[in-house]
């Protein structure tokens, strides 16, 4: 048997009694990859309310929290107004806490935005004639290709047709076959 040193092994090649090796320590290489698994175990997500526009009031608050989700940013134009840092962000979130205290239902707010901005400040907009080709279009993409997978696939193909051999093409094969045949014969 190979000698013993103090931590089990005699070398790299050779494994401790019992055959398994001891666990390996993370190696230098792997460090950066364990550190940004360890900051994103702890990350949260950040919100853009600056702590001058929280309410006192911590209904009210969470209710204004609520709203600025559901409501796009018109600068980010993919991000809510809670999440985004531009201006014009902040300035809406001051209006919908401004309209929260002086007493306007979720309902009220969002119908005072969409009528100064329209719709389009609405993260999820309602189904209504002018939104049906926004929540329409993927299924009718979907049935439409679908439509013309099936047509292609049904399509019949008609037999192939293969033009016979000319008698001067005929003519040429034959003896080109029949000098490969003696090729193959007059080989020892």
């Amino acid at each position: 048997p190979p000698p013993r040193v103090a931590h089990g092994w005699a070398g790299p090649h050779f494994p401790p009694r019992g055959g398994r090796r001891p666990p390996t320590p993370p190696r230098p290489h792997h460090l950066p990859a364990i550190v940004v698994a360890a900051f994103m175990a702890f990350t949260f997500p950040a919100h853009a309310v600056q702590p001058d526009e929280i309410l006192k009031d911590a209904t009210a608050e969470s209710r204004a929290r609520k709203l600025s989700a559901e409501l796009r940013c018109l600068v980010c134009q993919n991000e809510s107004i809670d999440d985004s840092n531009a201006p014009l962000a902040k300035d809406l979130r001051l209006l919908v806490r401004e309209r929260i205290t002086a007493g306007d239902t979720d309902a009220q707010v969002k119908a005072f935005l969409v009528a100064r901005y329209g719709e389009f400040v609405l993260l999820r907009p309602p189904v209504s004639v002018r939104t049906l080709a926004l929540y329409g279009a993927p299924f009718a993409a979907l049935l439409l290709g679908g439509l013309l997978i099936w047509r292609r696939a049904r399509e019949k193909v008609g037999p192939v047709v293969v033009a016979g051999l000319s008698e001067e093409e005929r003519v040429r094969l034959e003896r080109v076959l029949s000098s490969a045949n003696e090729c193959e014969i007059t080989k020892p």
